[in-house]
């Protein structure tokens, strides 16, 4: 079988045999390090309900520029951690985040400035509001943020991707994703590159929720890619070996020999 393997068309069989559960091995692998990911987004989510919520600033750089700026972005591996802040509200540099769901419902996200001591800012979710009957365009109820030096509990979130400035609609201030290095410029101080969702909202206002990641999904895709990779080593040895040993006495078709009639004499 070996002098059989040795022939140049089995050996480039074999390469691509071998390359192609390689790649799928690799595959695997990457499923599984996002699996880890994903439980450890899952921990953390866990962890937070029970957790003494930590200063803001032990997880996230304070923001040292001008006004409008933002300040370093957050380490890996801290979303969803549960976090305090205390400060005072801004009313006046609200911004509404338009085309969220919570149950089933597509409404609103508040987003409030939470004024720090030392002039900088962090983006407070502060929660959840439907829709005006009025359909979209109209303005929902938003209840007002709290007067006075304010704490804030929640979890911390980093910036999401893709965001715009803010825009006016009907005297209101919109997004559709909340991404402080977007929004900073149209505020009069410096902000956190990341924000906090309220898990303690106003009266009026719906908690967002986290999601926990489908970490198991992942751990499914590493046992498939896994497995794909060893039928297809597997095929290939039952194929060589079969090639290798050549037709058994099953696989042969009797021969009988064909009598011929003999031609008619020409008349």
């Amino acid at each position: 079988m070996y002098r059989f393997l040795a022939s140049p068309r089995w050996l480039g069989y074999a390469a691509l045999t071998v390359a192609a559960a390689a790649v799928m091995v690799l595959l695997g692998f990457w499923q599984l390090d996002r699996y880890h990911q994903r439980a450890a987004v899952n921990a953390r989510i866990s962890a937070g309900t029970t957790a003494t919520p930590v200063a803001l600033t032990d997880l996230v750089g304070k923001p040292t520029g001008a006004p409008g700026s933002v300040g370093p972005a957050p380490a890996g591996g801290i979303e969803w951690t549960r976090v305090r802040v205390t400060g005072r509200f801004d009313r006046t540099h609200e911004i509404l985040v338009r085309g969220r769901t919570v149950d089933g419902r597509v409404g609103f996200e508040v987003i409030t400035p939470l004024v720090l001591a030392d002039g900088t800012a962090v983006l407070v979710d502060r929660g959840w509001v439907p829709p005006a009957p009025g359909g979209a365009l109209a303005a929902p109820q938003v209840p007002a943020a709290p007067d006075g030096e304010t704490t804030v509990l929640g979890r911390l979130r980093p910036a999401e991707s893709r965001g715009g400035a803010p825009q006016e609609v009907n005297g209101r201030s919109e997004i559709r994703r909340i991404t402080p290095s977007a929004i900073a410029p149209a505020l009069p101080y410096p902000i956190f590159d990341a924000y906090v969702s309220s898990d303690q909202p106003t009266t009026g206002l719906t908690a967002v929720a986290p999601e926990k990641e489908n970490a198991l999904q992942n751990a499914g895709y590493v046992l498939q890619w896994w497995l794909f990779a060893a039928l297809t080593l597997y095929g290939f040895v039952y194929l060589a070996r079969k090639e290798a040993r050549g037709p058994t006495t099953g696989d042969l078709l009797d021969e009988e020999d064909e009598v011929e009639e003999p031609h008619a004499a020409p008349r």
